[in-house]
């Protein structure tokens, strides 16, 4: 129960975040966002992986560091987090939001930026947190942190800068059952970031061998 009550913790500050700063119009909010990861990282590392991500927990299945037995309970908590934070964020500001590719952008390039993001942020949470060779630092909360951030610089205006299947169905179950949106791009944000965490995993083991 600790863990899936922090995988839910970390994830609604993390989705509260990019709500608040996404519906404010603030040009910083890759910045607070990728800083809200690390200290929700830093948070719950030590409790439950501090995954926040079911493209994360899946990557981190595959390695071998999250029983599969676990997952649905991770990814559970996971989206519960997410769909609570857009709930808080349409009672603050009496708004709803929802990551949506951009006006001229194909889905082929929105999924790839999913993806290659994606894949960028499990591949530094397996080094970092999960490596043999990175036991006892104490970087991995800035590391990861700073990935979503670089990720929704680059690429937020061209994917929508989810990365994460969580941030994209909590958000969209409000904003269509609310705001009244659409649910079209939602299978952007399971794709692609669920095909980057397996090829995060696959790299991953190429890293580690001897």
């Amino acid at each position: 129960m600790r863990k899936l009550l922090t995988e839910f913790i970390g994830t609604f500050f993390l989705v509260l975040t990019i709500g608040l700063t996404v519906t404010a119009g603030s040009q910083f909010a890759p910045l607070a966002i990728g800083t809200a990861l690390m200290v929700m990282v830093y948070l719950g590392g030590h409790v439950s992986g501090a995954h926040y991500n079911p493209a994360v927990s899946l990557a981190l299945v595959i390695r071998g560091a999250l029983p599969s037995s676990e997952y649905a309970g991770y990814a559970i908590s996971q989206i519960a987090g997410a769909t609570a934070a857009a709930l808080v964020v349409n009672f603050v500001t009496g708004q709803t939001f929802a990551p949506a590719p951009g006006a001229s952008v194909s889905p082929m390039a929105a999924l790839l930026v999913e993806i290659l993001f994606t894949f960028a942020l499990a591949l530094v949470v397996l080094n970092v947190a999960t490596s043999k060779k990175t036991v006892g630092h104490s970087y991995y909360g800035l590391a990861i942190g700073m990935t979503v951030m670089v990720g929704a610089f680059a690429g937020g205006g061209i994917s929508g800068g989810a990365f994460n299947p969580a941030v994209g169905i909590g958000p969209t179950i409000v904003n269509a059952l609310i705001g009244g949106g659409s649910w079209s791009a939602l299978w952007l944000y399971l794709v692609g970031p669920l095909v980057g965490g397996a090829l995060a995993a696959a790299v991953f083991r190429i890293q580690e061998t001897e």
